[in-house]
């Protein structure tokens, strides 16, 4: 799942999106509330992390413009105002949830993985396939019920061809899905990650299996021969 986390304080921002990153997100830092419209008109986010005190533009117009263009994207307001007026003024313009600084990062990320199992938000908290299940919210899999380790980018490649089983899937879409905006990857990043999943799920014995479409990207199905 890929998040957008909008932070002016460099340190807090890093220290927020390692944590976010360990619980299994994809995360994306802007620091300006331009940079942040900009970010979630053009890229798809699961849920979006959002300070109010920003350098160029209140978050709030962040906020009002993402719900003007009926954007549902959840959002969580992560701000050191903690007065009444302001959580409410928030949660009236269409702000899902309210965090007041200083907090904890576990609490954080307690509230984020609660938005995504709203009804609409994560599309599905399980994710199933043959013998396979994909806990979306604890970032987790398991074959026949038993765990299987995978990696942030195996995981976050995993559920978009999971959530689109028995369709091709591009190889830009995947790559929007699994890279965050400052990550580097080469041309053949994706087939890599793709070999080591395949490696992987066949060790398992999951009834999952990945093929490439030559041209156009992978699609994921329900093994025939098992």
């Amino acid at each position: 799942m890929r998040l957008l986390l909008v932070e002016d304080n460099e340190r807090l921002a890093g220290f927020v999106a390692s944590n976010l990153r360990s619980a299994g997100f994809l995360v994306d830092v802007v620091g300006e509330a331009d940079d942040a419209t900009a970010a979630l008109a053009s890229t798809r986010f699961d849920a979006c992390i959002l300070d109010l005190g920003l350098p160029d533009r209140d978050g709030s117009e962040v906020l009002r413009e993402l719900r003007n263009r009926r954007d549902q994207t959840p959002v969580l307001v992560l701000t050191a105002r903690d007065d009444l007026d302001s959580r409410v003024a928030g949660l009236n313009l269409g702000a899902d949830d309210y965090l007041v600084k200083p907090f904890d990062i576990e609490e954080l990320v307690a509230r984020i993985k609660a938005l995504l199992r709203r009804p609409g938000a994560a599309l599905g908290v399980i994710l199933r396939l043959g013998n396979l299940a994909f806990d979306t919210i604890g970032r987790s899999v398991e074959v026949a019920g038993t765990p299987v380790a995978l990696t942030r980018l195996e995981l976050a490649l995993l559920e978009e061809l999971m959530r689109r089983a028995g369709r091709v899937v591009s190889r830009s879409y995947l790559e929007g899905g699994v890279y965050g905006s400052d990550e580097e990857f080469t041309a053949n990043s994706l087939e890599a990650i793709v070999s080591r999943l395949r490696r992987k799920l066949k060790a398992s014995g999951a009834e999952l299996e990945i093929h490439n479409i030559r041209g156009v990207g992978y699609l994921a199905s329900e093994s025939k021969d098992i």
